[in-house]
């Protein structure tokens, strides 16, 4: 197991497996230690020659390429920002994350970059195809300040369009050495890599591994029989997912010998539900079960140790290595044990801010509470946590009206601008209303003509990514307005929840 290092380094250098040890493991082939080395320092290489300035965004809108699996270490070795936009994306959100990044180049294929117009990439912004990069000379591993902007998560806020999470090399190589420590990871251990890359969670499971010594398997899914047969045919040890995806997984077959390969499994994006819990603990009885709670914000907060999960099947745990967590009262004083209080977190894991945007960063990352331990700035969630006299936490709801599917943070007016657009609606609102499988299902309240919504449907299908599509439409001659004349969004959810 790793040692708890508490000082960050260049993120470009948390390779740390023996040089012959396997790294990586995709469609490419196996790629040992001292081979992904040579292979991020030629990549970095490559960047320099864009003739970019430090501090520059290079955006990748890629599958689990080795391109995609390179370019976390590439781009900060180049003193360039990375940007990865998740590949589920269609051209509108790529077009919005690519505007508000200010990307100079954008590495992806040339599939993809055949669907964008030319007003979605500004003339700056060079489009690049992973498969005809330019070669440069090989960069050795950077000095880089820990406290140099390394790259920028893009997540949906409750209101508006998505958000660029600002992370240092810091960020990144604590949230690394954090994870790697509390999972007991190992140089003997395999990872298979399902979640998004984009995703903090999902990049965290190359750099964590990394940091162990340990081998990544990237799978891009359509199915959950695809992580099964993954399982079996690559020999595993630890799978990491979110709600939706256990229950899906649940759902399969799965022989007892496949089920037994597996060593842990972790869970974040969702708090797991007692009934999940006891699924999974049936499914995968000698397996390590490690749920989480995490915001893009500061990565991760808690874990639940696995010889925990069965007395608590409902807690979030306790804050991870490198992280202060606290229930707040809305006066600032803490939260007694069982009082509800909003979780907030301090410590070196909190995030620079919000890219280019003053206002929303003033409003979720504020100076901590005066009590706390570690001080500094914070991040003040929005979510209602509750801690027991044991110092474990519970997760109770979101304050903010974001909607949580198949793993995935959903902003409303996102959605609503989107069904709007095609002229189907005069009015919507978008309200997540409790799925099983989902975590939360999408229903789509609209003001407007019922019988276009197989045209309506149709185009969603087209504009966004799937996980973006509504399960349900509810068709209304008018929707009901408070006392100020807009939208009563609150007696909307209430209705469709009820």
């Amino acid at each position: 197991m790793i040692a708890l290092d508490p000082v960050p380094r260049p993120i470009d250098t948390i390779l740390r497996g023996a040089p012959d040890d396997v790294a990586l493991v995709n469609r490419a082939g196996a790629l040992s230690f001292a081979g992904l080395e040579t292979e991020v320092a030629a990549l970095a290489g490559s960047l320099a020659t864009l003739g970019l300035q430090p501090g520059e965004r290079v955006a990748s809108w890629l599958p689990k390429t080795r391109a995609a699996c390179l370019l976390p270490l590439a781009c900060p070795r180049a003193a360039l920002v990375h940007v990865p936009i998740n590949p589920l994306l269609k051209r509108a959100q790529v077009a919005h994350i690519l505007a508000d990044s200010g990307a100079r180049a954008l590495v992806t294929q040339a599939g993809r970059a055949s669907t964008l117009e030319g007003s979605d990439v500004s003339d700056g912004c060079a489009v690049l195809d992973e498969a005809a990069l330019p070669i440069g000379q090989p960069l050795p591993p950077s000095n880089a300040d820990p406290d140099t902007l390394a790259a920028i998560l893009y997540t949906s806020g409750s209101t508006g369009r998505p958000k660029g999470v600002m992370l240092s090399h810091a960020n990144l190589w604590l949230g690394a050495i954090s994870v790697a420590y509390y999972l007991k990871l190992t140089a003997d251990d395999r990872v298979l890599a399902v979640l998004p890359l984009s995703f903090d969670y999902g990049q965290n499971q190359l750099l964590s591994a990394w940091a162990a010594g340990a081998s990544v398997t990237p799978l891009d899914y359509l199915t959950p029989r695809d992580v099964i047969k993954a399982v079996e045919r690559t020999d595993v040890t630890t799978l990491a997912g979110v709600p939706p995806l256990w229950v899906q997984l649940l759902e399969a077959e799965w022989s007892p010998e496949t089920a037994a390969r597996l060593k842990r499994l972790t869970n974040s994006g969702g708090a797991l539900t007692p009934r999940l819990v006891r699924a999974l603990r049936e499914r995968f009885p000698n397996e390590d079960l490690y749920p989480m709670y995490g915001l893009t914000e500061a990565f991760r907060s808690t874990y639940l140790p696995p010889e925990l999960v069965d007395a608590h099947p409902d807690s979030i745990g306790r804050a991870i290595p490198f992280a202060e967590v606290m229930a707040v009262r809305p006066d600032g004083t803490r939260a007694a044990p069982g009082e509800p209080g909003e979780l907030v977190h301090a410590g070196p894991l909190v995030a620079q801010g919000y890219w280019r945007d003053p206002e929303r960063t003033a409003a979720r990352f504020r100076p901590a509470p005066a009590w706390s331990s570690h001080g500094g700035t914070a991040v003040w969630s929005g979510d209602t946590v509750v801690e027991d006299a044991d110092g474990l936490f519970r997760f109770v709801g979101r304050d903010d009206e974001m909607i949580k599917s198949a793993g995935n943070r959903i902003s409303p007016t996102e959605l609503e601008e989107a069904a709007l657009a095609g002229g189907e609606a005069r009015e919507a609102v978008a309200v997540g209303v409790p799925d099983e499988r989902l975590g939360q299902g999408i229903v789509l309240v609209l003001a407007g003509d019922p019988t276009r919504e197989a045209v309506l449907r149709e185009r969603l299908k087209r504009e966004l990514p799937g996980f973006m599509q509504p399960t349900r439409v509810d068709w209304r001659e008018a929707l009901p307005r408070n006392a100020n004349g807009k939208l009563d969004r609150a007696a909307i959810a209430r209705e469709v929840r009820a």
